[in-house]
């Protein structure tokens, strides 16, 4: 026999995601031992756009430029890198570890195709700033008509 999942509305996804965050933040909270530097995150990203271009602004402070990948198609970006850890600091108790460490991928998909040959990407005090033109589809194309 078949199972068919039903959902009814994104609470479920919801509570789950909430759930797991609590959680890993009850471990975070006992040391830092408990940050898996092997881990991913998820840097938090804006993508707004005008009638010719998408921007995307990825808040990532702490990660080099060297550490950081930009991958672009027409419809997509893949935006990844690392997080290094600080170094664990001797003869004290951490009080609170929220920093994040570790390896990040994010996939955005695009609204409009875009230009990649026009594509630029500029990274200050831990903003990385994408701006991506859209494609111009001002061509028209005349169709021919055949009888059938």
């Amino acid at each position: 026999m078949d199972f068919i999942k039903i959902r009814f509305g994104d609470d479920f996804d919801h509570l789950g995601s909430k759930f797991e965050k609590t959680i890993e933040e009850m471990f975070r909270s006992v040391g830092p031992m408990f940050n898996c530097s092997e881990c991913s995150w998820k840097p938090q990203m804006d993508m707004y756009e005008t009638a010719r271009e998408i921007f995307i602004l990825a808040e990532i402070a702490g990660v080099r430029k060297e550490d950081l990948e930009l991958e672009i198609s027409s419809k997509a970006v893949k935006i990844c890198g690392r997080r290094k850890e600080v170094p664990e600091m001797e003869r004290g108790t951490y009080r609170l570890a929220e920093i994040q460490y570790g390896h990040f991928e994010r996939f955005l998909f695009l609204s409009a195709p875009v230009d990649t040959e026009k594509v630029t990407a500029l990274y200050t005090n831990g903003l990385l700033k994408i701006t991506l033109p859209k494609m111009l589809s001002d061509k028209t194309h005349k169709i021919p008509i055949t009888e059938g």
